[in-house]
């Protein structure tokens, strides 16, 4: 016949500190951590998300949605992405240093890729480019205003994806596109001036012409 055994007081001592000290450090840190986690999981990455999805689509849906163009139902464009024109009918952006991602040859506009030439103001190799697309630009601008031209239209931007050019660079190529299109210079350069966007605020910036939305009005001229 067996005996039941009985702990001694002091094992018994010696094990309800170990049962104690587990339970605070659970109640104490691994609870509220795990709490805490999870309710910081649901209100920033669904609740906050969901919200401002929200307020986005009922407040300014264009914008949301990534302010898209669309011609008879088709997708041309962004305002906020520039394209490579190369038309003479339209108007030109500025020069794009991006790449192609997957050859890692010149891509203008890759917007899957974007960049910049990293060049600075001293290099040998960005005066020689400059040069280069000036004498390209007034070749293609034979009957552009006389002067300097416009420096956002001989160097690219940082991204490689401004869609946005200056005034000036726009009415330097008022008479390539009234002479292509079959228009007067004046009509086009009213054009011009009808579609510039203002400083940000008022104070930030310079005034700029989005490039898509010129082309598209251009197009939309009967």
């Amino acid at each position: 016949m067996s005996k039941a055994t009985v702990d001694s007081p002091e094992k018994i001592s010696e094990q309800e500190p170990k049962q104690s000290y587990w339970r605070i450090i659970t109640n104490k840190y691994i609870r509220p951590a795990v709490v805490l986690t999870l309710l910081l999981t649901i209100l920033t990455g669904l609740i906050y998300p969901g919200v401002v999805t929200a307020i986005a689509q009922l407040v300014f849906p264009y914008q949301a949605n990534g302010s898209l163009h669309y011609v008879n139902g088709k997708l041309v464009g962004s305002d906020l992405i520039g394209q490579y024109w190369t038309s003479a009918k339209y108007f030109h952006g500025r020069p794009s240093a991006t790449v192609s991602a997957a050859t890692g040859t010149p891509a203008p506009y890759a917007a899957d890729n974007s960049t910049a030439s990293n060049l600075g103001p001293t290099s040998k190799v960005l005066i020689q480019t400059v040069q280069q697309r000036v004498a390209e630009l007034k070749k293609e601008n034979p009957n552009a205003p006389p002067g300097p031209v416009p420096v956002d239209l001989v160097t690219a931007s940082g991204s490689g994806l401004d869609p946005d050019i200056s005034i000036a660079a726009a009415l330097y190529q008022v008479p390539r596109i009234a002479s292509a299109r079959g228009l007067s210079r004046k009509i086009v350069q009213q054009l011009v001036m009808d579609h510039v966007h203002g400083r940000f605020l008022g104070i930030f910036g310079e005034p700029y012409l989005n490039v898509l939305e010129l082309n598209l009005t251009l197009d939309a001229l009967k």
